[in-house]
This record gives C-alpha cells, sequence and structure tokens, in this order.
C-alpha cells in the first residue's frame, strides 16, 4: 500500500469519537422534542419549508443533506480499493452481509413487525411507508461513524478504508436497484423517477463533489485536509441536528397521537443490527479471518448510513411520512446498539481467537 493510503487508514480510524458522536442519543431526543414543540407553536413557517420542491426534492433538506454527506464522503480513499485482496475473506463476508442479507432481513422484519405483530398500534395509513423506511435505512452500509467503531475495536485500519471504499462504489450501482426490488415484493408503489434523481443527487454527485475537493485539499498538504474536514466536520453536526428539527416539526403530530411508534420500529431495527453483526462476527471467524478484521467487518455489516437513508425517504415520501421518521429513529438508536456490538466483539476476543488456534 502507498504512504499516502496507509496514513489515510490511520487517520480515518485514530480519531477519538467525539462528544457529538458519543451523545448522538442525546441529541436526537432533544431534537424531537425541539421539532414537536416548534411544529405545533409555528406551523406555518415549517409548512412553507415543507413546499420548498423542485422535482419532488425539498430544496433546504437536500442543502442540508449534501453539508451532512460530503465531508463525510472526502474522508474515503478510492486509491484503496486495489487492497481489497489483502482481506479478500473478511471483505467477502462484509459484502455478503451488506448485500445479500441486511437489505432482505429488514425487509422480512419489518413485514413481521410492522404489517403484522405491531399493526395494531401504528397509524393504519402509514404501514407501508414505515416498511419503506426500514429498508431504505438497510439498504445503505455505514460511511462514516465505522471508522469510529474500527478503532474502538482495534480493527485494522486498512481493512476499513477499503471496505468502504468499496461499499461506496457498490452502493452507486445497487443501492436504487435494491431498494426497488424491496418495495416492490412489499406491494410499495416504485417511484423510479424519484429514486434515480435520490441516487444521483445524494450519492452520485456528493461522491464526485468529495473526491474532487479531497484531492484539492490534498494537494496543499495533509494539514490543509485536517483542518478543513475539521470544519466541515462542524458543518455537518449542524446540519444533521436541523435537519432532525425539522423532520419531528412535521412527524409531532403523529408522534402525540401514537408515542409509541418511536419504540415500536426501534424493535425491528435493533434486531436486524444485533442479527447481522454476529452473522458477520461468526462467518469471519469460520473463514479463519483474524480478529482485527472481523470487529470492523462485524461492525460495517451492522451499521447504516442513516444521512442518505433520511434523504431518500424524504424525497420519496415526503417530510410527514412514516418512512422519513423511520430512518430517524435509525438515528436515535444507533450509538447505544453499536457501543454494544463493540462491548461484544471486544470481550469475546478470546473465544474467537481460541476457535481459529483450533482450525
Amino acid at each position: 500500500m502507498s504512504a499516502q493510503c496507509e496514513t489515510t487508514a490511520k487517520r480515518a480510524t485514530g480519531a477519538p469519537m467525539s462528544v457529538f458522536e458519543r451523545w448522538l442519543t442525546l441529541w436526537v431526543a432533544l431534537c424531537i422534542v425541539v421539532g414537536i414543540l416548534a411544529g405545533q407553536l409555528f406551523p406555518a413557517p415549517f409548512q412553507a419549508l415543507g413546499h420548498m420542491e423542485v422535482a419532488q426534492v425539498n430544496l433546504p433538506v437536500g442543502l442540508l443533506i449534501w453539508v451532512m454527506i460530503i465531508p463525510m464522503l472526502m474522508k474515503i480513499d478510492f486509491a484503496a480499493l486495489h487492497q481489497v485482496k489483502s482481506h479478500w475473506r473478511g471483505i467477502g463476508v462484509t459484502l455478503f452481509i451488506n448485500w445479500a442479507v441486511k437489505p432482505f432481513s429488514m425487509a422480512l422484519l419489518a413485514w413481521l413487525f410492522i404489517r403484522h405483530l405491531f399493526a395494531p398500534y401504528l397509524p393504519a395509513e402509514q404501514l407501508d411507508s414505515y416498511v419503506a423506511g426500514l429498508i431504505l435505512l438497510a439498504a445503505a452500509p455505514c460511511t462514516a461513524m465505522v471508522f469510529v467503531w474500527s478503532r474502538l475495536t482495534g480493527g485494522d485500519p486498512l481493512f476499513t478504508l477499503s471496505q468502504v471504499a468499496l461499499n461506496d462504489t457498490i452502493m452507486i450501482f445497487a443501492f436504487a436497484p435494491i431498494v426497488g426490488l424491496l418495495l416492490g415484493l412489499s406491494a410499495i408503489v416504485v417511484p423510479w423517477d424519484t429514486l434515480f434523481i435520490s441516487v444521483l443527487l445524494y450519492i452520485v454527485i456528493p461522491v464526485i463533489l468529495a473526491q474532487a475537493w479531497r484531492g484539492i485539499l490534498l494537494k496543499q498538504g495533509q494539514a490543509k485536509f485536517d483542518a478543513t474536514l475539521a470544519t466541515l466536520g462542524h458543518a455537518s453536526i449542524l446540519a444533521l441536528l436541523v435537519t432532525l428539527v425539522l423532520l419531528f416539526a412535521f412527524q409531532g403530530e403523529a408522534i402525540l397521537k401514537a408515542p409509541l411508534i418511536i419504540a415500536l420500529l426501534a424493535v425491528p431495527i435493533l434486531i436486524q443490527v444485533l442479527f447481522n453483526s454476529s452473522l458477520a462476527y461468526w462467518l469471519n471467524r469460520k473463514v479463519g479471518e483474524k480478529h482485527s478484521v472481523a470487529c470492523p467487518s462485524a461492525l460495517i455489516g451492522a451499521s447504516n448510513f442513516f444521512e442518505l437513508a433520511v434523504a431518500a425517504a424524504i424525497s420519496l415520501f415526503g417530510f410527514e411520512s412514516g418512512a422519513a421518521l423511520a430512518t430517524v429513529v435509525g438515528v436515535l438508536i444507533e450509538v447505544p446498539v453499536m457501543l454494544l456490538v463493540v462491548k461484544v466483539v471486544n470481550q469475546s476476543k478470546g473465544w474467537y481467537e481460541a476457535g481459529l488456534s483450533s482450525r
């Protein structure tokens, strides 16, 4: 691997967990309260923002999503793609989980819990929308936070970087077809034109802009790149919080009528994370991959690119949809659930390596 790729990998996985990341669940909870109160007290301004659309794309949210996504995509070094052969077993396990298991297992869980077990406790007119939001959440592998999870488990930084770069490359081509297929199988009308516009706006264009900006900054030196990324990181955090406030301003009425909605939507997401992380971890052990690869593999296999899911849900179904709310629930439980997975894989290292030595 080139020195630049190795440095990038170490920097990507070496940054400590920020205060915002550590307390993400708290910030989301506060956004729920602020958003609901603001939406009830000042409905007119939020309705005006909700109608600022072009081709079914909400302009304020589109701008906020770009501010969120582009700094994350700037961390990805696509030059690391040639390194995927170094850990081909771990790469293969993660790809299998991300693209052949996770979206389909979530569709099954959504059908079981939303359409059947929890249906009597949820608004009937939003059931399809909740299912769609959960599918969108599961169809987008994590891009940014996984670097934090990898560091907390002592994960191989080169594996993590190459795996994320490969997932982002696949996502450009696979996100829309998989979402379209699963929505169709779930008997949900697929607005294909809006889906492809969402992929273009929230994956393709941000990737191009992020990589172009990354190249320009790196030519000016690593210090310039790091300083710019730190500044953009603060803007990204603010954009996420503002987006959440807007979403809950529109969702306030539904949540006040059925306060259990968030807890019920969290159940299939929680099961999905635990199932996929456990499966990825176990499969890596079975194929003989080392622990420092199995950990980030399990975490990449379980976590989600919730910023993309939120953006796509708003574009496809609107601010007030159950789909948008379902994706935001993914944001709410991301940190505590993933920290639980981190704790499990760290504490089970002895068990994992004992299985390797007996092969």
